[in-house]
């Protein structure tokens, strides 16, 4: 399979647009349509339904999706493997939602393994939640950064650090009474938070945005207004520049960051190894 069709097929999905993709690509149109026809005379069946402008996946299409990203995943942690140089032995490829990747304590670990394990080479790949354990078991990813751990047998995990989710408001002097009337900016962290999160009558609203990233729930509450929750370490230096409120007397929701693999990856020693060089370090205290 030629992995520039993967990704022409990836990129035309993600845009819904031959000539979008032929831009991000760097291709003209008529090459990426040529890319979808050959991917198309592979696998037998079309990927795509062109009606009237409205370009969408056939059922066909859908299946063949979450495929195309492992493929392309897979090549990617087989060209860095082949190429480790002299200076670096191992590669340890680590999973996590993008909601992990944007708070600090997760690119503070990955300057932590770098500084323990100098001869590693490190990859990192996000996933949607739904993707962890199939990433896991696939090995697609040696660990994965989380929050809520999959509950899979042989599953191994290390508490990481904690990190504080804090409920702000683009207006100031705002309390728990006074923020039913603001638009609510709802960041899915999963289902321990969705759950503490409906406890709070004030925010039991239909979302003005429900997103799975920092960057955008941070920008719409900049620039249109409104209220949620955003880790502290994100919603500090804005709060300190009097862009956005810390809500009077609103509950700060406090996460676990774990690190989880299983015993069956052949780098589980290697793992081990590198949890009781943090655990030596005192790990538990970073973030």
């Amino acid at each position: 399979m030629d992995t520039d069709l993967l990704r022409t097929f990836l990129e035309v999905n993600k845009t819904r647009h031959f000539g979008r993709a032929a831009t991000n690509l760097y291709l003209t149109q008529s090459a990426v349509s040529f890319r979808i026809r050959q991917l198309e005379i592979k696998l037998g069946t079309s990927v795509f339904t062109r009606k009237r402008g409205d370009l969408r996946l056939t059922a066909a299409g859908e299946r063949f999706v979450p495929y195309a990203e492992s493929i392309l995943q897979t090549w990617g942690r087989a060209r860095q493997d082949v190429a480790l140089t002299d200076s670096y032995q191992q590669q340890l490829t680590v999973g996590a939602t993008s909601l992990i990747w944007e708070i600090d304590n997760s690119s503070e670990w990955l300057e932590q393994v770098e500084a323990i394990q100098p001869e590693w080479a490190l990859r990192t790949e996000s996933l949607s939640r739904q993707q962890i354990s199939n990433a896991l078991l696939e090995k697609q990813v040696d660990v994965v950064l989380t929050s809520e751990p999959p509950k899979l047998a042989d599953l191994q995990q290390v508490r990481l650090t904690d990190f504080n989710l804090v409920l702000v408001s683009s207006e100031p002097e705002q309390t728990m009474e006074t923020i039913g009337a603001l638009p609510l900016v709802y960041l899915d962290w999963g289902t321990r938070f969705s759950v503490e999160h409906s406890r709070i009558p004030s925010l039991q609203r239909t979302p003005v945005l429900h997103s799975h990233g920092c960057q955008p729930a941070t920008k719409f509450l900049l620039n249109r207004g409104g209220v949620g929750y955003l880790p502290s370490t994100i919603a500090q230096p804005w709060i300190d520049a009097g862009k956005l409120h810390l809500v009077e007397d609103s509950p700060a929701m406090e996460n676990e960051l774990f690190m989880v693999w299983l015993s069956g990856n052949e780098k589980h020693e290697d793992i081990n190894s590198l949890v009781d060089a943090f655990t030596e370090q005192a790990v538990h205290d970073f973030g």
